[in-house]
């Protein structure tokens, strides 16, 4: 694991953009009692629950899904005109969410905390949280006889259920891969419902933050803290460590029809690569951090900033779309038709946005 205290300055920003606290707080303080509390009590019905900090968001079907702070949940099942709360059994923020069709999804969050629905998101139920997380990476590191490995996952064990899981991707038949704070990353083959320690898997020794996971077919792209980038072709089994010419800080990530490997983050770096050992980076309008992306249904890349700008690929560069700035941005989901749902600060806002050309 990297230093404890808290988040260096890169890494803090990518906490608060993915609504994480300050980490590793020492077991036993308020702090630690708190996550405690918020892991086993569910989340409050909110009063104007649209207006809560949100974080992900995915299609179910046609259903819209979204999560946030203090485990609000929302579903939308008109295209984003009205939204109702579903109930969560926690109230930890809630950092991501992904569906493999239209009932079965995984949602992330801080404490370690990982749910699973069978009914579009109607109801959730908790499979991992921090705790049984640090036990599992504390028997992975044993099962491998690596000193130094065994060493920081006792140290995960001591600090309790403190670090956020920050991404989550599902690549089908159940396989699912969700990636967090300080190196953690655990994988599913039943839709979330068991776990295994994957931290083993990858070529990450100072145990820096893992922010962003993107599957599609049997590659994976990991884009982390310090220009971290790590990559499996072959479903996650073996993870080798990208040389991108850029240590900053990776928000978010995608993987593109079409083989290309993208990662942006810190200071609007975008990057992209086909094979990834050579990169080109996007120009960029501004040097805002990136801190959410998608692909939209025309096969384009969509990129959100801090400063509130939806971002898109003209060329070689990067270009705001003709819409007024919103609040700072944590995600931005694309519903077609023309429409963005952004994910901000101060809630969620349905975008006009024209369509733009093929992905680059």
């Amino acid at each position: 694991m990297a230093g404890k205290s808290f988040l260096s300055q890169c890494a803090w920003f990518s906490a608060v953009a993915l609504g994480a606290a300050p980490l590793a707080a020492p077991a036993g303080d308020a702090s630690a009692d708190a996550v405690t509390a918020a892991r086993l009590r569910p989340a409050v019905m909110a009063r104007q629950p649209t207006q809560s900090v949100m974080l992900g968001a995915a299609m179910a079907g046609p259903r819209i899904v979204a999560v946030g702070e203090r485990g609000v949940i929302l579903l939308s099942d008109d295209h984003g005109a009205t939204w109702h709360q579903a109930p969560a059994p926690v109230s930890v923020t809630l950092t991501a969410v992904r569906f493999e069709d239209a009932l079965h999804g995984v949602a992330v969050g801080h404490a370690g905390v990982a749910l699973v629905t069978a009914d579009g998101g109607a109801s959730w139920r908790q499979t991992l949280d921090g705790v049984r997380a640090a036990a599992l990476t504390l028997a992975a590191a044993k099962a491998g006889s690596d000193a130094a490995a065994i060493r920081e996952a006792e140290r995960l064990v001591a600090d309790g259920a403190d670090k956020p899981l920050l991404d989550v991707c599902l690549a089908g038949n159940g396989r699912v891969l969700a990636v967090g704070a300080y190196g953690l990353a655990f994988g599913s083959d039943d839709g979330g419902r068991s776990w295994s320690a994957w931290s083993g898997r990858m070529d990450n020794p100072k145990g820096l933050h893992l922010n962003a996971v993107r599957q599609r077919g049997d590659t994976v792209l990991i884009g982390g803290e310090r220009g971290l980038a790590l990559l499996s072709t072959d479903g996650g089994k073996r993870f080798q460590r990208l040389a991108v010419p850029y240590q900053g800080s990776f928000f978010t990530a995608e993987l593109p029809a079409g083989g290309a490997l993208v990662l942006a983050g810190l200071r609007g770096n975008v990057w992209q690569s086909a094979d990834g050992r050579d990169w080109r980076q996007l120009a960029s309008p501004m040097p805002v951090s990136i801190t959410a992306s998608t692909v939209r249904a025309d096969g384009s890349l969509l990129f959100a900033n801090q400063a509130g700008l939806m971002l898109d690929v003209r060329g070689q560069a990067l270009a705001p779309l003709a819409a007024a700035p919103l609040p700072p941005l944590n995600g931005v989901l694309d519903l077609s038709q023309g429409r963005l749902l952004a994910l901000t600060m101060q809630g969620l806002k349905s975008v006009a946005a024209p369509a733009t050309g093929a992905a680059p």
